[in-house]
């Protein structure tokens, strides 16, 4: 898993009440440098994206910088809401192009606020559509400070006194009238660390997920696989190799027909965890072994489900495959009850099957009972899925 960081600084009420809270770029080397177009994308992924809002900052607004670039893109930002308020930095040129793009940001329902600002009759467009106004009280004077105050009243806003650093500075602005304050006076920013998969993990968890959908038609299904070029490939290699009589399939839709929606879905998930390339083959291996044991287990009791058996198999080497525990990966794939609790609770009937596996897996063959079946067949069976997940390793191999 890779660790991501992000900072969050309170802004208080005159009753230093919290009203919201500005996130800021932080990473785990503070000594690297990064532009403001990148430290805005990592705020807005780690905060919307990856934690959530609602766990960093609650109920409360939430303050963003964004650079001329992400301004003039709305797509970029995520959609208006009462929590979002979209923060103007200072360094960025006042254009015509600027404020038309600040013009449909408020038009959508954004709340904009100006950070570091220093009047200037030439900004009061921008003042015109601002919501709240950060002044640094460190860049100005008394005078200047109370010069701004009252040419800034004059307009239905709110004002912010920022970098509020000591005691007699909260109460000489307080004394002025400040609507909110912000400082490590009142409290330095928080770093909050988070964890996520890297990218290429993530779209293999999506799309395992999305396969086990069980009102997944062959559309979807379809469509599922095509999004993948690699799997789109793979699948029609696949179907078109010694291991089937037909080598007339030319299209995703046409192998479906012909695998059947189960199987094709079954092979999918194979495929998807077989695609991993920072793993060892070893890992791969163990994966389609258990995979298919399970399915031939479950073949030996009519009430048991061999394609839910062999996702009980296939799945239980996800943390390894992942690098996250077993219960954050299972939260997003929605999988049967008994299988679930297979592999959360280690109980049920799908359970006894994984168990058997395992014990077979680790040469612990001994005192393994399953359904009663003679101790032979097992082994025949263990022996049959090795040489199962043997071909399709390298009918997979020889297909990169």
């Amino acid at each position: 898993m890779q660790e991501y960081f992000l900072g969050r600084q309170p802004i208080f009420d005159a009753d230093l009440d919290v009203k919201g809270y500005e996130l800021l770029y932080r990473s785990q080397d503070m000594e690297s440098h990064v532009n403001g177009d990148q430290a805005t994308s990592q705020v807005l992924l780690n905060s919307f994206w990856e934690m959530g809002l609602e766990k960093i900052v609650g109920p409360h607004a939430a303050f963003v910088n964004l650079t001329r670039r992400f301004i003039l893109n709305e797509s970029l930002i995520p959609p208006p809401s009462d929590q979002l308020v979209l923060e103007v930095l200072e360094d960025i040129e006042v254009d015509d192009e600027l404020l038309a793009a600040v013009s449909r940001l408020k038009e959508k329902g954004y709340t904009i606020a100006l950070d570091d600002f220093i009047y200037h009759p030439k900004l009061q467009p921008l003042v015109r559509m601002a919501d709240i106004i950060k002044i640094d009280i460190l860049a100005l004077s008394h005078q200047e400070i109370d010069e701004h105050l009252f040419t800034l009243r004059k307009f239905p806003l709110k004002i912010l006194a920022e970098k509020v650093e000591t005691p007699e500075e909260f109460d000489w602005c307080k004394s002025r009238g400040f609507d909110y304050y912000q400082g490590y006076f009142l409290c330095k920013p928080r770093i909050i660390k988070g964890r996520r998969m890297p990218t290429n993990r993530v779209n293999t968890l999506r799309l395992m997920a999305e396969l086990q959908e069980p009102d997944l038609d062959i559309k979807q299904l379809e469509q599922l696989i095509a999004q993948d070029v690699t799997m789109s490939y793979r699948l029609l290699h696949y179907i078109n190799s010694a291991a089937f009589a037909a080598h007339d399939i030319e299209s995703i839709h046409h192998a479906i027909v012909y695998l059947g929606r189960q199987e094709i879905c079954k092979w999918a998930s194979l495929a998807l965890l077989a695609g991993i390339d920072d793993k060892p083959e070893a890992l791969t291996m163990t994966a389609l072994v258990r995979a298919h044991m399970c399915e031939l287990l479950a073949e030996t009791n009519p009430q048991l489900n061999p394609s839910t058996a062999m996702m009980v198999g296939l799945f239980s080497t996800l943390d390894a495959m992942l690098d996250a525990p077993l219960e954050e990966i299972l939260a997003d794939i929605p999988l049967t009850e008994g299988a679930r609790d297979a592999l959360l609770l280690q109980e049920g009937p799908y359970a006894n099957i994984l168990t058997c596996t395992l014990a077979y897996e680790a040469g612990t063959w001994e005192g393994i009972d399953f359904e009663d079946e003679d101790q032979t067949r097992l082994i025949s069976i263990y022996l049959r899925a090795i040489e199962w997940a043997e071909a399709m390793l390298g009918t997979m191999k020889g297909q990169q």
